[in-house]
């Protein structure tokens, strides 16, 4: 291999194909290709972003020492209650999908006897049918009812103007989330991510991937989308 080709080959490699992992106990020796050493400059300027007394500093230590306080003995429920208290969160939004809406109104009652206020704003907030964005009826769920689409911008507005302090996504979809996100004025965090096939368990697939979901090894077996006109 050439010296072009060498260092091509060295530029597509990244986390994902590293073994050692010494950017977590820096007990090894960083590989030729490792991120933590490429990025110096950056890396210095998140350790100051990290120490300052800015949201992300503050967000960066209540994360870490609920890690450290709370190892392995709080389930997720637990931690974003946790993380809100160690904010000083008075509002909590959360963001939910109208499917897990019961899920949805259990969390907000459990963060309410934290002594948390919440609101909870539901996808079809604003019921915007789908055809309105452009979508052909015949891609909707149910072709020929109104069936309107998810709005997470709005959701995100309606929770900026109550003026949250942190806002917690419960099982909004794929790209939902990330408008939700863009839009959110406060943090935003997940509580429960959308998997209608495995539960609301998207990790499963990952564990399945050489036995049952052996398909999404190979792009040839995904199912196809269904047919529209």
């Amino acid at each position: 291999m050439d010296e072009k080709k060498s260092a091509d080959a060295s530029c597509a490699l990244s986390c994902s194909e590293c073994s050692i992992r010494n950017c977590y106990r820096r007990d090894r020796k960083y590989p030729d290709f490792c991120l933590t050493s490429q990025y110096h400059d950056a890396v210095e300027k998140t350790r100051e972003l990290y120490t300052s007394d800015s949201v992300d500093g503050r967000l960066a230590r209540a994360a870490a020492e609920i890690e450290g306080e709370y190892y392995g003995r709080l389930t997720r429920l637990e931690e974003t209650i946790r993380f809100a208290k160690k904010l000083n969160v008075m509002k909590l939004g959360i963001a939910s999908c109208i499917g897990l809406l019961d899920e949805a109104s259990l969390y907000a009652k459990i963060v309410r006897t934290a002594g948390i206020e919440t609101k909870t704003v539901i996808c079809k907030v604003g019921a915007i049918d789908k055809t309105e964005i452009g979508l052909p009826d015949d891609l909707k769920v149910c072709p020929g009812c109104n069936e309107s689409c998810c709005n997470p911008a709005l959701q995100a507005q309606v929770l900026n103007e109550w003026g949250s302090q942190l806002n917690v996504m419960v099982g909004l979809c794929v790209g939902h989330d990330a408008i939700f996100a863009r839009h959110s004025e406060a943090p935003a965090v997940t509580f429960i991510v959308k998997d209608r096939v495995l539960g609301h368990n998207p990790a499963a697939a990952l564990y399945t991937a050489k036995f049952y979901y052996k398909r999404v090894l190979d792009e040839k077996t995904f199912p196809e989308p269904r047919k529209h006109s």
